[in-house]
């Protein structure tokens, strides 16, 4: 067997009545919800099937079940795993980017399934590291690999999730946070200014809001109403095309096309080293920091500079802490749905 890179606690690792089990994973995010089957061999989840649904065309998340079961002509998996993105209590979970609930006896109930298991996406995205290999990460920073400790993670997508994997001495433990949506706090006087302009429009100013698809947007049109940076013609008609103005702002400022993109992605990286400092910083993730998600692998170039690192290690009195944490990117887009998988089958 490869060895991990992280030592995940897996409990059914190497217990052969947990070989051979089926598992359709989810892994559900505001925007789409992703599904795989999976059988595990000996101690690796094989992928045999997978679909990709928008989340919102669907009143719940049995209905998008239902559907990949019948579309795919598969049987009951013993198990379903799933990773959502919001808080998971008592074996319940309120989606916080869509108008759904989920309920592990009611999901059981409807779907006849003995096991179903419900932890935040990140807490996925963290059991994922089960699966580490070539290509799996970029290293953005080497800092020390021979220091032992917590780790933690950072991806902004559609929201802002942050979690971290606890390290007891001999393994990694994962855990869900809401940090995401602690509230942002400004650094000079222009901050201040983007605060303000926030708060008239969410009144609490999460994080969440400013590192995220949507923040993105938030950035750019503060320098652009605000700030007053001139919008030229044809970058107003590219958002009225594509629709998705994050994305535009983030592709034009890769291609050095606008300075106003360009500014507004330097502030989003900024702000999104300065979390990942506070984040470290409070787990004391001295064993790394992973920056995950779907918006870090499609901003690679912008964050592949030393500007982030520089920002990053900026503190009080911890810089001797912060120069030593390795940096990595989490390059996999099934990684979440990797690691419900993995849980499903090794977890508690």
């Amino acid at each position: 067997m490869e060895l991990m890179k992280f030592p995940l606690y897996l409990p059914g690792w190497e217990n052969p009545k947990n070989y051979g089990i089926s598992v359709i994973a989810a892994d559900i995010g505001g925007t789409k919800t992703n599904l795989g089957w999976f059988v595990s061999e000996n101690q690796k989840m094989g992928l045999k099937e997978e679909a990709t649904y928008s989340s919102r065309d669907y009143g719940s998340f049995s209905d998008i079940i239902k559907d990949f079961i019948k579309n795919y002509k598969l049987e009951l998996p013993d198990v379903i795993s799933i990773g959502v993105a919001g808080p998971v209590l008592g074996e319940k979970c309120i989606t916080t980017n869509l108008p759904w609930s989920l309920d592990v006896d009611l999901l059981k109930k409807e779907l006849q399934v003995d096991s179903v298991k419900i932890i935040n996406d990140l807490e996925a995205t963290a059991y994922g590291l089960a699966e580490v290999h070539d290509g799996y990460l970029a290293t953005l920073y080497k800092g020390r690999s021979d220091i032992e400790g917590n780790v933690a993670i950072l991806a902004p997508g559609t929201g802002l999730g942050e979690a971290g994997l606890y390290w007891d001495g001999h393994a990694l433990r994962p855990f869900a946070t809401e940090g995401g949506h602690s509230e942002f706090s400004p650094r000079n006087k222009i901050e201040v200014e983007f605060y303000e302009y926030l708060h008239s429009i969410y009144g609490i100013v999460s994080w969440e809001t400013v590192i995220s698809g949507p923040g993105i947007f938030n950035i750019y049109r503060f320098l652009r109403d605000i700030k007053k940076h001139p919008e030229p013609a044809w970058l107003s008609q590219k958002f009225a095309e594509e629709g998705d103005a994050s994305a535009v702002i983030s592709h034009t400022a890769m291609r050095e096309l606008n300075p106003t993109c360009s500014l507004a992605m330097e502030m989003f990286v900024e702000f999104m080293a300065r979390e990942a400092t506070n984040l470290v910083l409070k787990l004391k993730a001295t064993g790394g920091l992973l920056l995950g998600g779907g918006i870090p692998p499609k901003i690679f170039s912008l964050l592949n500079k030393d500007k982030f690192h520089q920002n990053f290690i900026v503190s009080d009195k911890m810089e001797h802490l912060l120069k030593d944490i390795p940096i990595h990117l989490i390059l996999n887009s099934k990684t979440a749905l990797m690691g419900a998988a993995y849980y499903g089958a090794f977890g508690k």
